[in-house]
């Protein structure tokens, strides 16, 4: 993997670099130019396709004249509904007839242009002059067609590949709003935010990524309303981007991020259209990746991830309530071991008589100091986790919680573990599900183990320092050149109504001043006032 940033020239759906031509497998030797030679240019495409069982070459005569012509394709990337009753039908047997009852004979230079206009019942279709686009091409699931007498190759839009249907998001579950979810295939993710947004400023535009992998990767705003830097910048950072494959947005997502270093995600990601188009609507910039059922939403700040469609869907004042919860699990599951840690080995006069009495009986036959026991136990659930994730639903579900349940009590039975240890793990555990992103849940998890070890060495100390760090780190972040933490640092009053509180929705009449949207209105500011 290498990011060019040097690149002037990049790859998109137009323009492909000369550098980067089709490889032959063999030492053999081919003219790659295109002729108007249905013969040559068939033997071209069989010395890079003729050792794959998936490659179509169907060859057959035109008209009256028997024209030689060809069709090259693949075999599971095509409909072959449409290539047997809209291309070779047409091409066989309804010119023939047409010739007959015209008394017109189609014949020479003239065939490929009748083919073009006349002969092909498909709406998209498209001409190409160079190997590079033709292959292309059929490698994307399109038929190239082949007519003597014309250097040019009609490419016939017959996309076919098996797909997923549009389902419930896996990952971003929601009690009340849509259920649609992106899929694998990028026309589908396309036409699902269409149809949520029919604004005809809404912009879509593709590129090409991957030297091999050739993937289209398509981005979405909103003409008028999304800051034009922003989208300049996200063009920039896509064209930067030089390697051989790109499979999937978490691929993307490493590679336009601002800080690599820092455990914190500074791209969101979604499977929803609904936050995908709310997003747009907001001045934001989308990202889709063809293969990919997740979406990229930048900039993106802490504020996002804590945010779930529900908030908006409901009443504001369940929506506060909720938000308020996810912040305070946040703090819980970074900060809540190594305060145990801390007030357990350094601080017990912190903790009521009789509770500290309690945690000094239940720790009496352990042998470990409490940063061992945490860490111990914070191990455990995530292996628990980890493979709860990988196993299938049915069993990974089973796996977490009796496992869960009988490590617990085996531990504790054994004089391993505390029960208030337990307690606190698995409360620890239960708040990083709360929060409504995967990418932040773990940033979390992950934030937490250093914490314990500032906490075993430092105290309560340890545990202040280690919050100023967060936050400092934090506050220094920028996703797209935009402040992470905003709208509590800087403090942005007029964001600040979408924040822990979601103020009703006739005062959230502006659009986030942070992202610098070029129509800050969304509501008549005649009607809802500051």
């Amino acid at each position: 993997m290498r990011i060019n940033k040097n690149n002037k020239n990049p790859k998109n759906m137009e323009t492909l670099k000369e550098s980067d031509p089709p490889q032959l497998k063999s030492e053999e030797k081919v003219d790659m130019t295109l002729s108007d030679n249905v013969e040559k240019n068939l033997d071209i495409f069989k010395a890079f396709l003729e050792d794959n069982f998936d490659a179509v070459f169907r060859e057959f005569k035109l008209g009256s004249q028997s024209i030689p012509c060809a069709l090259v394709y693949i075999d599971g990337l095509v409909n072959s509904t449409t290539v047997h009753e809209n291309i070779l039908k047409g091409l066989m047997y309804e010119i023939t007839m047409l010739e007959r009852a015209s008394n017109k004979i189609i014949e020479g230079e003239m065939a490929y242009e009748y083919v073009k206009e006349h002969a092909v019942s498909v709406a998209e279709i498209q001409e190409a002059d160079t190997l590079d686009k033709c292959m292309l091409m059929v490698m994307s699931g399109e038929v190239a067609l082949m007519v003597e007498g014309s250097s040019k190759i009609l490419i016939v839009n017959a996309r076919g590949w098996p797909a997923r249907g549009v389902s419930e998001p896996d990952t971003e579950g929601s009690i009340r709003g849509p259920k649609d979810a992106f899929n694998e295939t990028l026309l589908v993710n396309t036409a699902l935010i269409r149809r949520k947004c029919k604004d005809p400023n809404m912009v879509i535009k593709t590129i090409q990524l991957g030297r091999r992998s050739k993937t289209n990767v398509a981005f979405v705003y909103i003409k008028g309303i999304t800051d034009p830097g922003l989208i300049e910048e996200v063009k920039k950072r896509l064209n930067e981007i030089d390697v051989d494959e790109v499979m999937e947005t978490g691929q993307i997502e490493q590679w336009i991020q601002d800080n690599f270093l820092s455990p914190f995600p500074q791209v969101q990601v979604t499977e929803r259209p609904d936050t995908t188009t709310s997003n747009i609507m907001e001045g934001r910039v989308a990202i889709l990746v063809d293969n990919s059922p997740f979406a990229l939403i930048v900039p993106s700040g802490l504020n996002q991830f804590m945010q779930a469609p529900d908030d908006y869907y409901d009443r504001w004042i369940i929506g506060s309530f909720l938000r308020f919860i996810r912040w305070g699990a946040s703090l819980i599951a970074a900060f809540a071991p190594s305060l145990y840690i801390a007030i357990i080995t350094f601080h017990p006069g912190f903790l009521p008589t009789p509770l500290a009495l309690a945690v000094a009986a239940n720790r009496i036959n352990i042998p470990f100091t409490a940063f061992v026991e945490v860490f111990l136990m914070e191990i455990t659930i995530e292996l628990l986790r980890e493979s709860g994730a990988r196993l299938p639903k049915a069993i990974g579900q089973t796996i977490g919680i009796v496992g869960g349940i009988v490590i617990g009590d085996a531990a504790v039975r054994a004089g391993i573990t505390s029960p208030s240890m337990v307690l606190l793990v698995s409360i620890t555990a239960i708040a990083s599900f709360v929060i409504p992103s995967y990418s932040a849940a773990i940033a979390l998890r992950l934030i937490r183990f250093p914490l314990m070890i500032l906490a075993a060495v430092l105290g309560l100390y340890g545990v202040a320092l280690g919050f100023i760090i967060v936050n400092i780190h934090l506050a220094s972040l920028k996703s797209f050149g935009f402040d992470y933490m905003t709208p509590q640092a800087p403090f942005v009053p007029k964001d600040a109504k979408d924040w822990i509180i979601r103020l009703p929705r006739h005062y959230l009449w502006r659009r986030p001043v942070s992202v610098h949207p070029v129509d800050i209105d969304r509501m008549n500011q005649d009607l809802y006032k500051e």
